[in-house]
């Protein structure tokens, strides 16, 4: 296991024990929180969090001064800041997912995820806006699989995901097959929202998700778009026995 998630899921004991070992490189000078995620074989960015979302670690007084805050609110705002804004630098990938599996059972916890997470989200769709960067697209996709297939986000989250117009970044992701795969929300329920773009019905369509008389209903429907229909028809055609 690694350093970053043995300081995420350590014990009470386990934290004091840990910290003990790194008072010396504290006192020695310097700046205390890289001194102290040098010595636990960390970057001080995963050393914040790693601390800062772990459920025990509030009630450990002692510990913050040594990492170089006064409180855990004033490690809390770190924490923040650098969950919102790392974008798999100095968190990596497998360190945000440990994060997501150790507050999803932490009511307390998970209420601020909800909300670090919708600007986690904005930023790194800026960052693959500026950069297309296929790297980040990838590791994007696995952030969203496992929010949701994690349970860390509720069905708030996903409606208001639905809800947003032409989202490109959506049908970039998939996400709303993964919706359906996690149970959120039902296929048949979806495929009439007109937020959802054409091409994202035709993923669903391809996965056998729409059967064919809900098909027909949305064809009937005078607002379905043209580009939607078809789609539609295109399908009932191949796929007619």
């Amino acid at each position: 296991m690694s350093a970053f998630k043995e300081l995420l899921r350590a014990s009470e004991e386990e934290l004091l024990q840990q910290f003990y070992k790194a008072r010396d490189a504290a006192a020695a000078g310097g700046n205390r929180l890289d001194a102290v995620a040098q010595k636990l074989g960390l970057r001080s960015e995963q050393l914040v969090c790693a601390i800062g979302f772990n459920p025990e670690a509030r009630l450990l007084t002692e510990v913050f001064p040594i990492m170089g805050f006064a409180t855990f609110e004033e490690l809390s705002q770190s924490r923040n800041d650098v969950f919102i804004s790392d974008i798999y630098k100095r968190l990596t990938l497998d360190d945000v997912l440990a994060i997501y599996t150790a507050v999803k059972d932490h009511p307390a916890l998970l209420d601020v995820m909800h909300y670090l997470l919708k600007e986690r989200l904005k930023r790194i769709e800026q960052r693959i806006e500026e950069t297309v960067n296929s790297l980040i697209i990838d590791k994007y996709k696995a952030e969203i699989r496992a929010i949701y297939n994690g349970g860390v986000v509720n069905i708030d989250f996903a409606e208001e995901r639905l809800d947003m117009l032409d989202s490109g970044f959506r049908a970039l992701l998939n996400e709303v097959s993964i919706i359906i795969e996690s149970k959120l929300i039902p296929a048949g329920e979806i495929f009439f929202r007109d937020t959802i773009l054409p091409e994202e019905k035709r993923k669903l369509l391809a996965k056998g998700l729409i059967p064919e008389n809900l098909i027909q209903q949305r064809l009937a429907d005078e607002n379905t778009s043209a580009e939607e229909r078809k789609i539609l028809a295109e399908y009932l055609k191949q796929n007619r026995t």
